[in-house]
């Protein structure tokens, strides 16, 4: 450990994106080396922690996108007519991670109360295959209200599943999810993304009979190329924002750590939040 210079890691961290590493991976390594370095360093092993003279790459966020109320209800509308469209109005009602609607099961759902329990996460393996794991993080291990519809559907979705594993037979993977491949075998996100949810973005995105065309591309500019399956969770946190919801009613429905972090990514909707609380406040102290 002696020998290790700040070049040498700066080395590793550029070699590491070079072989196509995230910047996010990266950054992980980094905290780790670092971290155990700091510990050399405490038990007088090193007298410097090398990564502290160490530039590790900046994580550029992602571009967020979300569907207005307008979409979100042609969405909707569209999905109804699908297969497994349910899927996808689950994931915007709830805001939940796709990884862990996908791994939900019909012991985590309570229809009576209305409710849908976060334990686990679906991983696929990159070799193939796929297991459950933890959820991200403590706050991850949730329960999520769901509205009276949803309840209704998912009703119905069972009935239908239950429909198809008799008639299968043997042939059906009883894993008990509750939302599953036509073998009763876990959605691929891939497979997901491609067979159902692009059609229906689609299908919601063209106009329907007595309705304008130019109506329905100003309604819907390019989503139908950029939206991803994430999205249908952010769709869920900025409609609620907007809408005047605590966001740390949000922050819980969505799972995360911190509502510093609900605010962060979701600045966009703050200043219309500002300008309803201004008007509150006009009523309020003056009366207008």
């Amino acid at each position: 450990m002696s020998d290790l210079h700040p070049l040498d890691i700066q080395k590793l961290y550029n070699d590491m994106q070079d072989r196509g590493l995230s910047a996010r991976t990266v950054r992980y390594v980094h905290a780790v080396l670092s971290s155990a370095l700091k510990q050399a360093v405490k038990w007088h092993m090193l007298s410097r922690n090398c990564c502290d003279a160490v530039e590790s790459p900046r994580v550029t966020r992602r571009e967020m996108q979300a569907l207005s109320p307008e979409q979100a209800n042609r969405f909707l509308g569209a999905a109804a007519e699908s297969d497994h469209g349910i899927v996808f109005s689950f994931a915007l009602a709830t805001g939940m991670r796709p990884e862990e609607y996908l791994a939900l099961k019909w012991s985590d759902i309570d229809l009576e109360k209305g409710t849908a329990t976060i334990r686990r996460t679906l991983v696929w393996r990159k070799g193939g295959g796929w297991y459950f794991g933890e959820p991200k993080t403590s706050r991850s291990r949730r329960t999520v209200p769901l509205p009276a519809s949803l309840v209704r559907s998912l009703l119905t979705h069972r009935r239908t599943q239950g429909e198809t594993r008799l008639r299968l037979g043997q042939k059906y993977h009883n894993h008990e999810l509750v939302f599953a491949a036509h073998e009763g075998t876990p959605h691929h996100l891939r497979n997901l993304t491609q067979r159902h949810f692009r059609p229906i973005l689609a299908k919601a995105g063209t106009a329907k009979e007595g309705e304008e065309q130019s109506a329905v591309t100003g309604l819907w500019p390019d989503k139908l190329k950029t939206l991803r399956l994430y999205d249908l969770r952010h769709s869920c946190a900025t409609l609620l924002l907007a809408a005047g919801e605590n966001p740390k009613v949000v922050s819980e429905r969505l799972g995360h750590a911190r509502i510093v972090l609900t605010l962060d990514i979701y600045s966009h909707v703050l200043p219309s939040m500002q300008q309803a609380a201004t008007e509150k406040l006009e009523r309020i102290l003056f009366g207008t």
